[in-house]
């Protein structure tokens, strides 16, 4: 049994930063893109590195079938207490995926916010192809490489900025140490496991330049925001310049 290294960061990872406006906002683009390509409910979704639940939670009320799978115990106590109908929790590592849900095969397989962790991606990602389904989905969210320079750069951090251009890796919002990718690379990867890229998606763009930390948004001003964030995270030059990325890709 290895230490839950997510057990000190789980309250300000579920409570904090999924209740920030970029948490929500996150949440919102992320499911209406996920919409565009999932088949229709009840449809069986794998969640790999899950966390407390706040992206497939909503598929689940849905009415998708939702497997959270999770290697953090304490991820998974906080998904507990939210959880809803129609979802099973799975406490494994990623690595081990394919063994941990038995063999089972999923319409779609997600894979939000994992990768940039992990120094070697290779193994999650032969799992997460290996989970899905013939036709199924793979959907991986993870940091953008080619925008690295543009957040230290629009909070004035001038050396930060000009160092990003020659690295992929920087201490993240939760103070842990985390990789970047490119949409090219990640788009190879998979291909190379016989998984298809459908399409990608920018996240986070205007609501990455401003600190709206602590920032209370009245319900209509909120969506607005996400309306605004939604249209850029399709559209170029915008996506591009959005600090993570949302790849979707098939199974033939």
């Amino acid at each position: 049994m290895t230490e839950d290294a997510w057990a000190a960061v789980a309250d300000e990872f579920a409570d904090g930063a999924y209740a920030s406006v970029k948490g929500r906002v996150r949440t919102y683009v992320m499911h209406r893109q996920l919409l565009e390509h999932l088949p229709a409910p009840p449809a069986s979704v794998l969640d790999v590195g899950g966390g407390a639940g706040h992206q497939s939670f909503p598929l689940a009320r849905a009415g998708y079938d939702v497997t959270l799978l999770d290697s953090s115990a304490a991820m998974l106590d906080k998904a507990r207490q939210r959880m809803p109908e129609r979802v099973t929790l799975v406490e494994a590592d990623g690595t081990a995926a394919h063994e941990a849900v038995g063999g089972r095969r999923f319409d779609a397989v997600l894979c939000h916010g994992v990768l940039g962790y992990l120094e070697h991606p290779e193994p999650l990602l032969d799992q997460l192809c290996r989970c899905a389904a013939p036709s199924g989905l793979v959907s991986v969210m993870t940091g953008n490489a080619d925008a690295s320079a543009v957040r230290p750069a629009m909070e004035g951090r001038w050396e930060d900025a000009l160092a990003a251009f020659g690295t992929r890796t920087e201490i993240g919002v939760l103070g842990l140490p985390t990789r970047a990718d490119t949409v090219a690379e990640l788009s190879e990867a998979l291909r190379s496991r016989g998984v298809e890229p459908v399409a990608w998606y920018g996240v986070w763009l205007f609501v990455d330049w401003f600190d709206l930390s602590g920032t209370e948004l009245d319900p209509a001003e909120a969506e607005r925001v996400a309306a605004v964030e939604f249209e850029a995270s399709r559209r170029d030059p915008y996506r591009r310049l959005s600090r993570v990325f949302h790849l979707v890709a098939r199974k033939p």
